[in-house]
This record gives structure tokens, C-alpha cells and sequence, in this order.
């Protein structure tokens, strides 16, 4: 068993094929011996999501359900979702009182088995993301928190919320404070509430040349999309409250200026949206909306981020082409 803290709940994941469980792996970012992630790992109480993949292939029983959309029905309680998320897998999900209960079994049509087997590192990516941090992040939804396309690193100079579309080097900022000693809730994805982000478990994702004193002690994973290389992130905190919004550009020179709250809301929504980790997501959740009566239909982005926005100072911090910026520089004086 995994056992693991991830956007705020408590997670523990079974899988009967060992090659589901080295996309699980995969997908938390973190090798099947890290005593984090593994069944010697202890979480405080129990698990609010419990996750398994069975080794069995047949067709999980309709009986009692109605259509909700087309690929999944419902009977309010129960939720089947075929082929999810076009990853193979068919998940029946079972909302309890506390608990969310995932089924999973790999049922690919013909069509989704001939993507998975020729773009193997994209099946790779999806079914971590079906599987585990779908589910995750609609239970964390239910007590009000949103996904975010964004990073909170705790330094010694400030503890400030990373935004920006994908791209624009969140992650080689991220590598620079961990190397100079911080830590963080995730690469680049958390679940928010109007006060505290909670990091998703998660893999560091970075083109950053390897040998650096954080990504050599991790130890490399494997390639992953846009030529990235997939590294353990090791100095991970659960959850942490930003002090300041930096938003994050690319620019021939390095420039830091303060910007207006609507400004940097409007890019971290904007970033959220265009993340290509949660554009699965969102059809996702409605569904299980429309399908259960409970969680919004549309998590509210929109207002957390601009809550967000409007009680932190917000920077814009413009990294020039082949510069560096510090802590230091992240965090300075409150515009």
C-alpha cells in the first residue's frame, strides 16, 4: 500500500498489477522504497481517499445506474466512468460520509490501447492523473479548495506563491530555492483555499541540467513531456500560506516591479486554465457534480485567486535570458 498526504487529504492507493503501481509511483514522485510513500508510511487518521487497481478486466455491473453523459452513469452514490479521461482505465467511484472509494480496472477500447502503447510517456502522465490526482483533488473540492497552476516555496526571505502559464521556468526557479535551502509544496500544481495552498504529490519536472545539489542527491526519473526529466521532490512541505504572489515571465533582461492584484489573479487563472495537467479535469468534475449533487460544478478559480490577489502584495518578476533570481530578489521589500 501507498500511503501519502496530497492537496490535503489523506490518500492510500492498492494496486494488484505491479505496473500500476509503477505509474502510481510515477506519479507521486517517488520510488516504491521512499518511506514516505509506501506501506510502512503513516498518515494522520484515515485515509479520506482510498484508491485501488484491480488486476481484473471486466465490465464493472451498470445495475441501478442512470446515464449522467455520455462514458458515465450514475445513481448518485456510485459514479462509473468509462474509459476516463480517455486514459483505458474505468473508474467506479463511491462517495461515503468522509471517504471517497476509487475502483479502477484497465479496460482500454481498441482505439485507446494503440495511443497508450505508441505514446507511452503521455499514457504515463494520464493514467497518474486518472487515477490519482483526479480523485484527489474533487475530494479536496468538497471542502472549498481549487486546483492552482502554481508552486509555494518557504525560503528565508518570504514564502511566495509562483504563478505563470506553463513554460515560463516556474520549475528552474523552483530548483534555485531548493538548492539555496527552501522548500515546497509541490512542482507546480496545489489545491487552494482562500488562505493556505496544499500541495499535490507530485514529481519536479524541469529541463535544469542535472548535477546540481538538490537534483543529483534525488537521483533522475525518467523523460517526460517537452523534454523534461522527472526528478523526486525531496524538500516537500504539505501546505504552506503564501506571503506574496510572484508572477513569473521570460524577458531579455531581469526586471521585478510590483503589479495590481487583478492583474496577477487574472495570470494565475489564466495559468490554470491553460495547464495541460488539469485539462481532463475540469469535464471531470462537472460530471461527478452533475452526477453526485455535491461539489460545485465549476470549482471557484475565479474568486480564490482573486482573494488571493487582493490580500497579498503581488509582483511581477521578469527573468531575463540565461539569468538566475534569488530568494532574495523574490521577496523583497512589499510593493
Amino acid at each position: 500500500m501507498r500511503a501519502f498526504t496530497s492537496a490535503g487529504e489523506r490518500v492510500a492507493v492498492d494496486t494488484e498489477p505491479a505496473w500500476a503501481g509503477r505509474l502510481v509511483d510515477a506519479a507521486v514522485g517517488a520510488p516504491r522504497d521512499d518511506p514516505r510513500v509506501n506501506g510502512d508510511a503513516q498518515v494522520d487518521g484515515d485515509p479520506t481517499v482510498r484508491i485501488r487497481v484491480e488486476a481484473r478486466r471486466t465490465e464493472f455491473p451498470r445495475t441501478g445506474l442512470r446515464p449522467v453523459t455520455r462514458g458515465a452513469y450514475s445513481d448518485g452514490r456510485r459514479t462509473l466512468f468509462l474509459d476516463a479521461g480517455g486514459s483505458g482505465f474505468d473508474l467506479l467511484l463511491v462517495m461515503g460520509d468522509d471517504q471517497l472509494s476509487v475502483i479502477a480496472r484497465y479496460r482500454p477500447p481498441a482505439r485507446t490501447r494503440l495511443a497508450n502503447v505508441v505514446a507511452a510517456s503521455r499514457f504515463r502522465l494520464l493514467a497518474g492523473q486518472v487515477l490519482v490526482h483526479y480523485p484527489v483533488l474533487w475530494r479536496a473540492g468538497l471542502r472549498g479548495r481549487v486546483p492552482l497552476h502554481a508552486s509555494v516555496a518557504r525560503t528565508g526571505a518570504g514564502t511566495p506563491l509562483l504563478a505563470g502559464p506553463g513554460g515560463v521556468g516556474k520549475s528552474t526557479v523552483l530548483v534555485g530555492l531548493l538548492a539555496d535551502g527552501a522548500a515546497a509544496t509541490a512542482d507546480n500544481l496545489c489545491c487552494a483555499d482562500r488562505s493556505l495552498c496544499f500541495g499535490l504529490v507530485e514529481p519536479l519536472r524541469t529541463d535544469a541540467v542535472p548535477g546540481g545539489p538538490v537534483l543529483s542527491a534525488a537521483g533522475a526519473g525518467a523523460r517526460t513531456s517537452h523534454g523534461r526529466t522527472e526528478w523526486p521532490l525531496t524538500a516537500r512541505v504539505p501546505v504552506l500560506a503564501p506571503d506574496r504572489i510572484v508572477v513569473l515571465e521570460r524577458g531579455v533582461h531581469t526586471e521585478i516591479s510590483p503589479i495590481p492584484a487583478a492583474e496577477a489573479a487574472r495570470t494565475l487563472v489564466a495559468g490554470t486554465y491553460a495547464a495541460g495537467e488539469l485539462r481532463r479535469y475540469w469535464a471531470f468534475a462537472a460530471t461527478l457534480a452533475l452526477a453526485t449533487g455535491r461539489g460545485p460544478a465549476h470549482p471557484p478559480v475565479v474568486e480564490v485567486a482573486a482573494d488571493h490577489a487582493g490580500r497579498l502584495p503581488c509582483v511581477r518578476v521578469r527573468v531575463g535570458d540565461g539569468d538566475s533570481v534569488t530568494a532574495a530578489q523574490l521577496c523583497g521589500e512589499n510593493p
